[in-house]
């Protein structure tokens, strides 16, 4: 399996599988896994741990806890990680377009349908997909509340950090918002025995880790350089593009930057590419929450949202292009950074320092997600008593009757669309 090893004495997994194998796996899952990053885990679980045997409860533990603890889309993560053990670095490729691919296709195709949305009809149903956002995102902050801000102290930090996010400007707030929640959760630490540490039984090269940790910071730092360079040679970032090189360097650059900061994964990209894209004028706020509404109703990750975003910037000199660079933008911090992290973790994670700040960190991403429901989520669907009844309707779909989300999507899209043109 390339450089990668399973750390067992009696390893569990059926190592050496073929990458063609993890492709043909995860595009089946890709295809059937909807609701979300923690439905996706207990899918993987199901699929790998019970079924297939690829890996043991302990090894699938940790990486699931890593993925949760470093920025990027936790879902993919977890199905890189799992590729990795398979099939070695092939395996992990094979993984991450197996179990993105129906999702992106989906919504690089609603991007170019969305343009043909005009009149009453059209209108209702962006309205009806802004309204399932609302809902959607109010379930993910109870759901993450739970998991990550349970008791007074941390819904102190989510607090704190909604506030920063609330007051903040855009470009600035949430990585504010994600500082203080670590510096914070250094602060109200609590004793060592309050966690117990997996150990992960995969693990890569240190060499591989520094180099994929060296790439991560050094795009991070060169790419803004660069959108400017390219920015004054070939156009401005607000729309003034006059050659692709500038505009895909400058898209590359912001759905990069989006990707790196995101803790928690799935929803909590919401703030963060509403920084990205509609303070920058590329997109307006309708097209921006209705594109979001539509993600929820495709199966995969949630951070396929970016591939539809890129297709919709306006000018979009070549949309389809400019939807798989943000594609593959958004998603690559999330895997440089898996890859860095991974020789170093089981260590890193016995360190208490270590856990109480991402236990802060965690608490701070709750908060993030609040600052974003408020605006622009509320503020941009909910314009009449009548909004508001249909997205209470479909909050308790989700949360009461654990409705399937794209049924929730295509019934209030259809509600809303008919609403307009009565």
């Amino acid at each position: 399996m390339d450089s990668v090893r399973v750390m067992a004495s009696t390893p569990t997994s059926d190592a050496g599988g073929s990458a063609w194998e993890v492709l043909r796996v995860f595009l089946r899952l890709g295809c059937l896994s909807f609701g979300g990053p923690v439905a996706h885990v207990g899918y993987f679980h199901t699929e790998f741990v019970e079924r297939r045997k690829w890996c043991d409860e302990e090894s699938f533990a940790s990486l699931v806890g890593l993925a949760q603890a470093v920025p990027g889309p936790a879902s993919s993560q977890v199905g890189f990680g799992l590729g990795l053990l398979r099939a070695g670095w092939m395996g992990g490729v094979a993984a991450w377009i197996g179990f993105t691919t129906p999702s992106a296709l989906l919504m690089l195709a609603f991007g170019f349908g969305h343009r043909f949305m005009a009149g009453k009809t059209g209108t209702g149903v962006v309205h009806g997909l802004q309204l399932v956002a609302v809902a959607v995102v109010a379930q993910a902050i109870l759901a993450m509340r739970k998991s990550l801000a349970p008791d007074g102290a941390r819904m102190g930090i989510a607090l704190v950090a909604a506030a920063i996010v609330f007051w903040a400007s855009p470009g600035s707030g949430t990585v504010l918002a994600i500082a203080a929640g670590a510096l914070l959760g250094l602060l109200l630490r609590r004793p060592p025995q309050e966690e117990a540490v997996k150990q992960l039984r995969l693990a890569v090269p240190k060499r591989a880790g520094v180099l994929a940790g060296a790439m991560f910071v050094l795009l991070l730092a060169v790419l803004p350089v660069a959108t400017r360079f390219v920015s004054g040679a070939g156009g401005g970032e607000g729309g003034g593009f006059r050659s692709f090189p500038a505009q895909g360097v400058a898209v590359f650059s912001a759905f990069y930057r989006t990707g790196a900061l995101v803790f928690g994964g799935g929803h909590v990209v919401l703030p963060l590419l509403e920084g990205a894209v509609v303070a920058r004028g590329w997109s307006d706020q309708a097209s921006f929450l209705a594109g979001y509404g539509a993600a929820q109703a495709v199966p995969g990750p949630l951070f396929t949202f970016a591939a539809y975003l890129g297709a919709t910037i306006q000018p979009a000199l070549h949309p389809a292009a400019l939807g798989v660079l943000a594609l593959l933008a958004i998603f690559l911090p999330g895997v440089l950074i898996i890859v860095a992290v991974l020789p170093f973790w089981n260590e890193l994670r016995q360190r208490r320092q270590i856990q109480a700040m991402f236990r802060g960190v965690n608490a701070a991403v709750v908060g993030v997600l609040i600052s974003a429901f408020i605006r622009p989520v509320w503020v941009s669907a909910i314009h009449s008593p009548f909004d508001l009844a249909v997205a209470l309707a479909a909050f308790a779909l989700l949360v009461g009757w654990k409705v399937p989300p794209w049924i929730i999507v295509v019934g209030v899209a259809g509600v809303s669309a008919m609403a307009a043109v009565v």
